[in-house]
């Protein structure tokens, strides 16, 4: 088979899809963390290279954890043993349906998303020109866009959070930084630059307090600009934030033994565990100024929203909210923050000078 000018590749030593798994896995280490990495390994070793065991989801799930094959189990053959070289996009079409009529659309779509990942680096690594990926695959069903609060909402509580000097940093800061939760709960004070205003993500917080030195995905390390009011709410917080061994650490620490304000809690600075972050000092602001409740992870859609509706390019936005391809910017996170008056005052500016 041809692949360039003056290039061939023997067709009975063209490396397999599963080998071109396993090389794309080798590849992602060290760039995502740990729990990542495992679910792309089930979702490739169950939904890409096979076989498929036919059966229920919890069946499916025993056997991949425990690789103990159920009595009287089928199974499917998927792309595993099918040569680089011979792929083709029918292959791919009649793969795809039967990982969707077996595992659902949504197992389907992503196994379809790490397909053409794995394909991509294959074809740069091994020098074989892998197939398009055919058009008009089932997509995942429409899923419902998570509820956002106004840019006045969101006013009304970063204005109450500037009085609150004990909580009000840890519920206003995703607003105002657009971090997922595990990040905004692993920053140290090591890592907000108040000189050049910005705040670096080199790390999250796992669900057991403990730091990994990695974030979600390769984009997830970034800098972050500081706004005025956020520079202004840190500097604040920095006074009276619990120390660790005497020592600034954590940004977002638990709690320590209150002393009168300015001086700094005493006995905390240790790791706030993600369900005792919501129950303390995320749920109460939302009741106390009667707001509608949204989840910490909403406050990113709202900040990436809001980003958006502002003019803010989709690039910066993508680079700031921590997304390797603006379309995820684009088709997952932005949601309208302005009714449609909005868009008719924009033409108006456009069109009527």
């Amino acid at each position: 088979m041809k692949i360039a000018e003056g290039s061939y590749v023997d067709e009975r030593k063209a490396p397999t899809i599963a080998k071109a798994i396993e090389h794309w896995l080798e590849d992602r280490e060290g760039k995502v963390k740990a729990s990542t990495l495992k679910g792309y390994k089930v979702v490739t070793r169950g939904a890409i290279r096979g076989p498929l065991l036919i059966g229920t989801r919890q069946e499916r799930a025993d056997y991949t954890a425990t690789g103990v094959v159920p009595a009287g189990a089928r199974f499917l053959n998927l792309l595993g043993d099918v040569k680089l070289t011979e792929l083709n996009t029918a292959m791919i079409r009649q793969w795809h349906r039967t990982v969707v009529e077996q595992c659902g659309t949504y197992t389907g779509t992503r196994a379809k998303a790490l397909l053409k990942s794995i394909l991509a680096l294959a074809e740069e690594d091994f020098g074989i020109r892998a197939p398009s990926m055919p058009t008009g695959l089932a997509r995942a069903r429409h899923k419902a866009k998570k509820a956002i609060l106004t840019p006045e909402d969101i006013a009304k509580l970063v204005a109450a959070a500037k009085q609150d000097p004990e909580n009000g940093i840890y519920y206003a800061f995703p607003f105002l930084a657009g971090t997922r939760p595990s990040e905004q709960l692993g920053l140290l004070w090591s890592e907000i630059d108040f000189d050049r205003n910005v705040i670096h993500i080199r790390r999250i917080q796992e669900r057991t307090g403990e730091l990994t030195e990695m974030t979600k995905t390769e984009a997830g390390t970034r800098d972050i600009p500081m706004s005025a009011t956020l520079r202004e709410m840190l500097l604040s917080w920095r006074l009276r934030c619990p120390r660790k061994d005497r020592e600034l650490h954590r940004v977002f620490p638990g709690p320590g033994r209150l002393q009168e304000w300015p001086k700094p809690r005493l006995g905390g600075g240790g790791a706030l565990l993600y369900q005792n972050f919501r129950k303390r000092y995320w749920e109460p602001p939302f009741k106390r100024l009667g707001l509608a409740y949204v989840t910490p992870h909403s406050a990113r859609h709202s900040f990436i929203s809001t980003l958006q509706a502002e003019g803010i390019e989709v690039g910066l936005v993508a680079q700031i909210a921590g997304h390797a391809n603006p379309t995820v910017t684009l088709g997952h996170y932005t949601q309208a923050v302005r009714d449609g008056a909005a868009a008719a005052e924009a033409l108006e500016r456009a069109y009527g000078r």
